[in-house]
């Protein structure tokens, strides 16, 4: 039989259907159906300054919208030919940092929301809560930070902002293993995890998955390895398993935490002092760049008019992970609760997903140009 799932239900947090065809309670595949929440962000982008479009940046995803005015703004110095000062870099990493803290904690903390693992669930958040006053204490707010600018940051760190991230990293790292082998060890989510909802890293290779999903799944790439700031200027490595399946998915996040910590750490000892913002003049250019966001790979492809956006094209990890979800783990999985567990592990961000097509009456591709092509959307 067909089981639809969504796209409004409570083990979604975000509208999206899952349609799993099961033989009894064994669920034998799936397909997942989008189209609930898209919001056209790129369109309306088309036509601003970068003043403008970076503050849309940031709103096309609701956890991590940090990374989002990251790569906008390194998209257009990379137009300009510019890099902004070391200080930026530094300060541009620390949020990046502490944004993908949060983010792995409300991923796992979802994925025992799904297990039913109450316990475990509220202990994520308590965990995610200092974090985010991190984040507050160094850009003013929680979530959209306004924190980027195209030539660096809009304000500086003071130094006793930085000692309090510090401690708070701190306090967070002595207080974070009794949670991880709670998971680790906990006979009853161990169940649940291990050997469910597996993907091989021939799999993940062919569906192009990224992020924690492809790196459970054997493939050892972080975006992170290409960008300068990483590369020339912090100690760390990438975490990556071979399990493939729900509980590598989880312990990678978890594993990440620890690495983001360890570079938050050099950050804050060793910031360099200097501007924290260069003015920069944006010619008339295309290019792309691609940043690490706590899902994966996250790139923009951006074509402008002087200081203009003529064009601009967003592509989100969360496009190649659902996608591999409904094409590989959700292949014969023991039970429904199982492949439901399954969707909540690849961390899925819907609205961030979100495409359309416009359609004309005979099936073919249709250019947007205005509200009256609706009746069309498939």
């Amino acid at each position: 039989m067909i089981l639809p799932i969504g796209p409004i239900h409570p083990a979604l947090k975000e509208p999206v259907r899952l349609k799993l065809k099961t033989q009894g309670e064994r669920v034998i595949s799936a397909e997942i159906d989008y189209g609930y929440v898209h919001r056209g962000i790129e369109r309306v982008m088309q036509g601003k300054t970068w003043q403008k479009g970076i503050f849309l940046a940031e709103r096309v995803c609701g956890i991590c919208s940090y990374v989002h005015t990251q790569t906008f703004a390194e998209t257009f110095e990379k137009i300009a030919g510019e890099k902004v000062p070391l200080r930026a870099q530094y300060l541009r990493s620390l949020t990046n940092e502490l944004d993908r803290i949060q983010s792995h904690f409300i991923a796992n903390s979802t994925y025992f929301k799904a297990l039913e693992h109450e316990t475990l669930f509220m202990y994520m958040l308590h965990l995610r809560e200092p974090v985010m006053d991190a984040i507050e204490l160094l850009t003013g707010n929680r979530v959209n930070m306004g924190w980027n600018v195209v030539g660096g940051v809009r304000m500086d760190a003071e130094e006793k902002h930085l000692n309090s991230i510090y401690q708070i990293i701190t306090n967070l790292e002595n207080e974070y293993d009794k949670y991880v082998e709670m998971f680790d060890e906990g006979p009853l989510v161990s169940l649940r995890s291990r050997d469910v909802g597996k993907m091989s890293k021939k799999d993940a290779i062919k569906g192009r998955a990224v992020g924690p999903i492809g790196r459970a799944s054997g493939l050892k790439h972080d975006v992170r390895e290409d960008h300068h700031t990483y590369q020339d200027e912090f100690d760390w490595k990438v975490i990556w398993r071979k399990e493939g399946d729900n509980y590598a998915r989880t312990m990678n996040r978890f594993d990440e935490i620890r690495e983001s910590i360890k570079i938050i750490k050099q950050i804050v000892e060793n910031i360099p002092p200097g501007d924290v913002r260069t003015k920069i003049d944006i010619p008339a250019g295309y290019t792309d760049w691609r940043n690490e966001a706590p899902r994966g790979e996250v790139s923009y492809f951006v074509e402008t008019n002087g200081n203009l956006i003529k064009n601009i094209s967003i592509r989100t990890p969360s496009i190649m992970n659902i996608d591999v979800c409904g094409k590989y783990m959700l292949q014969d999985v023991a039970t429904v609760a199982d492949a439901v567990a399954t969707y909540a592990s690849v961390d899925p961000c819907v609205a961030c997903t979100e495409r359309v097509v416009i359609l004309n009456e005979k099936g073919e591709k249709k250019e947007f140009d205005g509200l009256h092509n609706v009746k069309y959307l498939k």
